[in-house]
């Protein structure tokens, strides 16, 4: 597990980002003085820088290995101050460029990283590797959510983040570098990784609507104190947390097409009872069981496409289901944006049930996507 320390601290660093702008976003909004629509807008920002970046880093680290993650942790450590220094809807879409072109070669490098750990001898760690993301989305939005109700501004909070992110850097600057045979001149687009990213990219949007709305719902419909809404990502991150500790033992056992179904299902459940929800207990009750049944969702799809990958390939083939997956991203955000401003976002949430629910039942179809029983992976 030695090897596993730098890229595992980074997947915390990475998910410490998330939740703190997660619970920022009503700040973020007013700041800026932004509609829900603009805001939703603002977010598709991010997942459209994302793509490229990942591509490109796909190559990149096929070429020298995943050597390249400090890099890519500085220039996002500086990246994530920018949101908070933002003072019109055009700066912070610009901001997001920056922070969605950084995030996107963060998030393909630290999913080499952690499968690299897997297939040299080590002990399965996507599944660990993904709960300390949610570990370190968990703790920065309670902090974050403490931090607002004592006043403390975008400015402040996203500069402690970015110091964070910076630290992870350092860590990983001794990541050891390994071999390369030559990379393949295509990027690696195969039936298989297509329906993985596809996958993914359905569990993408509802966990990027749980972390971006969940505290606007819970201010502007069940009329929460800032405190208050903080607990929607936060009880929404515990989940992923327990979710993914719990798949790390789930999926050698029932398999990953199973444990995908189910968790998906689960979720469906959860957003449904959110969405209708008359008092607060409750929604956060409904963010919980979402977060939990999506939790599983992207560290078991990352792992099947990394794990089945030779090493040559292995960035490609990570980067092209992180691409694909994106699309969730690039689409969730303004959706429920869209959706919710023109109705309310009880809607919205409501509209991340529905996916959900698609989620399960193409996962429960996917047989030859996805093996199985856990006997069964490599």
């Amino acid at each position: 597990m030695r090897a596993a320390r730098g890229p595992l601290l980074a997947f915390a660093a990475f998910g410490a980002y998330w939740g703190a702008f997660g619970v920022l976003v009503p700040d973020v909004k007013e700041q800026v003085d932004a509609s829900v629509t603009e805001l939703g807008i603002a977010f598709l920002a991010v997942a459209l820088a994302a793509l490229p970046a990942m591509l490109i880093t796909g190559r990149i680290v096929d070429r020298v290995g995943p050597r390249v993650l400090p890099l890519a942790l500085l220039l996002f450590g500086l990246a994530v101050l920018l949101p908070g220094l933002a003072g019109s809807v055009w700066q912070l879409t610009l901001a997001l460029v920056l922070v969605g072109l950084t995030s996107g070669a963060v998030d393909v490098v630290i999913n080499v990283a952690a499968t690299n750990v897997e297939t040299s001898g080590g002990p399965r760690v996507m599944q660990i590797a993904h709960a300390l993301f949610s570990v370190g989305f968990l703790v920065a939005a309670i902090a974050v959510g403490i931090a607002r109700g004592a006043g403390a501004g975008p400015p402040a909070i996203l500069a402690g983040v970015s110091a964070l992110v910076l630290i992870s850097a350092a860590v990983n600057r001794g990541y050891p570098v390994s071999p390369r045979s030559g990379a393949p001149r295509q990027f690696t687009f195969s039936r298989r990784l297509l329906v993985l990213g596809l996958l993914c990219g359905l569990a993408f949007m509802i966990e990027g609507g749980i972390e971006n709305w969940s505290a606007l719902f819970l201010e502007t419909d069940l009329d929460a104190s800032p405190a208050v809404s903080g607990l929607g990502p936060g009880f929404f991150a515990a989940a992923m947390v327990a979710g993914r500790l719990l798949g790390q033992w789930l999926e050698l056992r029932v398999g990953d097409r199973r444990l995908l179904a189910t968790g998906a299902l689960t979720a469906s459940g959860g957003l449904l009872l959110a969405a209708v929800a008359p008092a607060i207990p409750l929604a956060l009750l409904g963010f919980a069981l979402g977060g939990a049944g999506v939790s599983v969702a992207a560290p078991t799809l990352f792992g099947a496409a990394g794990r089945a990958a030779s090493e040559a390939e292995r960035g490609s083939s990570v980067a092209s289901v992180t691409t694909v997956s994106y699309l969730g991203f690039l689409v969730g955000p303004p959706l429920i944006g869209a959706v919710s401003g023109a109705t309310d976002l009880r809607v919205g949430i409501g509209l991340l049930a529905g996916i959900a629910l698609l989620l399960a039942a193409t996962a429960a179809s996917a047989r030859r996507t996805l093996p199985d029983g856990g006997a069964r992976h490599p």
